[in-house]
Parts: structure tokens; sequence; C-alpha cells
């Protein structure tokens, strides 16, 4: 029997049934699982069961998902946790809120419980597969640290939620490289993740908030680049 930890996934929704199915499969998948009924239970359980995946409702009473994503991402423990949202929403604003606030991927109801586990299975596979790259890169007045999930700039330390983190590092690792929308999409989210292309637009809007607008450059009609010069 291996000795290798259970990867632990948090169910939260408000609809017993959902949960007791995909409780259900997953713990038949060897996951180690735990539940909320509600956003404000869901932050307290993820704050003590530290899962490694948490499946989020959105239309929740007392408070809704995108919320409750944007608090748990607050936690430093969590903040590789990978978060899918599940929803019966399929609006355009509904998934920009949803990866504005830090998700991983985002699933349609009905759910198939089939699907659902394979998704959750690619995210490690490419998360595994990031993690066998460089740690660490020094590009013009900054240091993107993998290890950490930090920017050094000149001195002062900046942290990026995750996906706003592997954009950056991703640029910065091709330098002068112009990638499109689609491209980003790809090499972030995953191609088996559906992701609108705005959802890069917004990442991009956030990091150069965070470090500045000298370093990401904006081809018009083609795509990003992180820029040398």
């Amino acid at each position: 029997m291996s000795d290798k930890p259970k990867v632990k996934v948090l169910v939260v929704d408000d609809e017993p049934d959902i949960v007791d199915l995909l409780t259900y499969n997953l713990k038949k998948e060897g996951y180690d699982v735990d539940s909320a009924e509600d956003g404000i239970k869901a932050v307290k359980v993820a704050s003590k069961f530290l899962p490694d995946v948490i499946l989020l409702d959105i239309m929740m009473p007392n408070q809704d998902g995108v919320e409750t994503c944007r608090q748990i991402r607050e936690i430093p423990e969590l903040k590789n946790t990978f978060i899918i949202f599940l929803t019966a929403r399929s609006e355009e604003y509904s998934e920009v809120a949803a990866f504005d606030v830090g998700a991983d991927d985002y699933i349609t109801k009905p759910i198939k419980p089939r699907a659902l586990m394979s998704r959750i299975a690619a995210l490690f596979r490419r998360e595994s597969k990031k993690e066998q790259e460089f740690t660490q890169i020094k590009i013009k007045d900054l240091i993107i640290d993998r290890t950490s999930y930090t920017i050094d700039k000149s001195g002062k330390t900046i942290t990026l939620p995750k996906k706003e983190f592997e954009l950056l590092y991703f640029l910065a690792k091709n330098p002068n490289m112009v990638f499109s929308r689609d491209d980003l999409l790809q090499n972030i989210w995953g191609a088996d993740v559906f992701v609108l292309a705005r959802t890069v637009d917004v990442h991009i809007r956030k990091v150069r908030e965070k470090i500045g607008d000298d370093y990401i450059t904006t081809v018009k009609g083609v795509g990003y680049k992180f820029d040398l010069n």
C-alpha cells in the first residue's frame, strides 16, 4: 500500500444530491473528501482541511462562490489549491468573474462525474510538468521565483495570484516572443479548459497594475510579449 498522502478535495454546494454524488465518485477514485453547503462555511472548512482541490458552486446562500474564491485565495496555505467552479450559469460575465478571482477551471452543470475526474487529473498533470521547469527567472529588474510564487522588483517583494504569476512567468521565459490570446490560454489554462479570450486581457491588466507597464507589451491585432527593449 502506498504511503503517499491522499489528494484532498473540498466539495462546496448547497444541493445535497450534488454533494453526495461528487463525494461518492471522488472517494471511489481514492480522494479524501470534505464538504460545505455555503460559502461562509467553505472558507472555514478550507482553512482547516487545506484541500488540494476545491469544487465550488457559484450560486449559494449566504455567500456566493465568487466571493468565496476571493477569500480562499487570500489564505497563504491555499494559494496553490486548484479551484474548479461548478455552476448552472453559463453567462460570459459569470465565467470572467470566476477566472478573475483565481479559478483554475469552470464546469457547467449537469456534472458528469467521469469527465470531472478527467479534468482534475489534467490539472495535476499540467502542474507536474510545470514543476520540472526552471524555478527562477532573472530578467530586467525582476526576479521571478516559481517556488514561492513571488516577484522581486528592485528589492521589493510582489505576490501575484497563481494564474497571474504563471502568465508573467511564461512570457518572461520567452522574452520578445509574441503570443496570441489562444496561445496563452492553451499554455496557462490548458487545452482542455474552456476559457474566454477576454480572461487573458483581464489577467494581463492585473499583472501590469502590480508590476508596472514596462514589461508586457501589447502587439495590436496579434497578442502580447515580454519586452526586453
